[in-house]
């Protein structure tokens, strides 16, 4: 391997990540995931990317992007700040290195994403625990929140494992 395909195919890791975390704040990271691995197939000639995986995750970007709008449009977005963002990375790198060495890579990607999700959830409990219980967020709304993030981030996830088997196989 080249140089220059050594660090194209960092990049193209990097940027599968970016898409994971996207997703934690409710931001098209599956689009993210889908444009980073077509790319990836129009770079390397759909060798090992051919056009019915690229199909097959715009279909799984299309469900994870209307499930997540379907949630969160009557639902609760919660606090976007400096903070949650940089608990959410911290998670996120926890999440990674202790999930990584029991299962290995999906260790790794799973880890990366419910540290994540555990790191704005610890923000936004303690967030939420400072308000008054009137002006506190019922447990419904927090719990479909929880849910719409789990089942977009599961879709993302599984993207990222079918783009990297396909790739790696």
């Amino acid at each position: 391997m080249s140089a220059f395909a050594g660090a194209g195919l960092v990049i193209f890791i990097l940027i599968l990540f970016a898409g994971i975390f996207l997703n934690l704040f409710g931001l098209p990271g599956t689009v993210v995931i889908f444009f980073d691995v077509l790319l990836y197939a129009i770079f390397t000639g759909f060798y090992p990317v051919g056009w019915k995986i690229i199909l097959f995750l715009l279909i799984s970007t299309i469900i994870a992007e209307t499930i997540d709008f379907l949630v969160m449009a009557g639902g609760y977005q919660p606090m976007t700040s400096k903070k949650s963002f940089g608990a959410a990375a911290i998670g996120a790198v926890i999440g990674a290195f202790l999930l990584t060495p029991f299962f290995w890579g999906p260790g790794t990607w799973g880890g990366f994403y419910l540290g994540g999700l555990a790191g704005i959830l610890t923000i936004e409990f303690i967030h939420q625990s400072k308000l008054k219980t009137p002006f506190r967020t019922p447990g419904r709304a927090i719990l479909a929140m929880i849910g719409g993030k789990m089942v977009k981030g599961l879709i993302a996830l599984f993207m990222i494992a079918f783009s990297l088997s396909n790739i790696y196989s």
